[in-house]
C-alpha cells in the first residue's frame, strides 16, 4: 500500500518541539512500514508562521517569506526523518521523491517544489496524485469533516463518510482565504476530487495502523 501523510507542522512543534508526540508517532510508523509505502510531508507550523512574521515587519516581500516557509517545512522534515532514522537528504522534485521511494519504505520530506503559495496538503495532495498513492490521510486538529465548523456551532454533525461530488459541493461553496480553518486546503481539495484520491481526515495518529488494516476509525473517508 503507497500512503500520504499530511503531517502538519502545528503536530510537531505546538508552541515548542512535541517530543512526547514524535515518540507516539515513531511507534505508529514502526507498526505500519512493513509491505508499505509511506510518504511523510511536514508542514511549517508555528515556527514558520513566527519567522514569516518578523520577515514582514522588516519589510521583506513574499518571496523571502515563502522562501523561510520552504525551508521551515524541510528543518521540521529533518527531525521528523531523523526520529523515524528515515532519508537524510530530502527531495527536489516529485521525481526524485519517486525514486527515493523505489529504494525504501518511508520518505520523509518537506515542500518539495519551491512554488509561492504552496501548502502542505497541496504538496501532499500532489505528491498522492504523482506516485498513484492508495490512500492520502491528513492529520488535523478535528476528528474529520463536519457540514459545518464545530468550533462555532455545537449542532455541527460529524460526516464519516463523503462521495467526492459531495465533497466537491461543499469545497466549491467555501470562500478559501489564507488561515482558512477546514479539513483541506483548497488545492488539495480540488486535486484529491479531481483525481479521485481516496482520501481520510484524522485526528488521532493511531488511527493510521486501523487504516492500513482495514479496520473501522474515528476520522471521515473521503471516495
Amino acid at each position: 500500500m503507497k500512503i500520504v501523510i499530511s503531517l502538519g507542522g502545528s503536530k510537531i512543534v505546538p508552541n515548542k518541539v512535541d517530543y512526547y508526540f514524535l515518540k507516539k508517532f515513531k511507534k505508529v510508523v514502526e507498526k505500519i512500514k512493513k509491505g508499505n509505502k509511506i510518504v511523510i510531508v511536514t508542514g511549517g507550523g508555528s515556527t514558520a508562521r513566527k519567522y514569516i512574521e518578523a520577515l514582514g515587519k522588516e519589510g521583506w516581500g513574499t518571496k523571502s517569506q515563502n522562501a523561510l516557509g520552504f525551508n521551515v517545512t524541510r528543518l521540521n522534515a529533518l527531525l521528523v526523518s531523523d526520529f523515524l532514522k528515515s532519508n537524510l537528504f530530502f527531495p527536489n522534485s516529485k521525481r526524485e521523491l519517486k525514486k527515493m521511494l523505489n529504494k525504501q519504505n518511508i520518505v520523509v520530506t518537506g515542500a518539495v517544489d519551491f512554488k509561492p503559495k504552496m501548502t502542505t496538503d497541496g504538496t501532499s495532495a500532489d505528491i498522492a496524485k504523482f506516485i498513484k498513492a492508495d490512500v492520502f490521510v491528513n492529520i488535523t486538529n478535528v476528528k474529520g469533516l463536519y457540514d459545518k465548523d464545530p468550533k462555532k456551532f455545537k449542532n455541527a454533525k460529524f460526516i464519516p463518510e463523503i462521495s467526492f461530488k459531495e465533497f466537491s459541493k461543499i469545497v466549491n461553496k467555501i470562500k478559501f482565504k489564507p488561515g482558512q480553518h477546514f479539513v483541506l486546503d483548497q488545492r488539495a481539495a480540488k486535486v484529491i476530487s479531481k483525481n479521485k484520491i481516496k482520501t481520510v481526515i484524522t485526528k488521532d495518529i493511531n488511527n493510521l495502523i486501523k487504516i492500513v488494516k482495514g479496520e473501522k476509525f474515528i476520522g471521515t473517508t473521503i471516495s
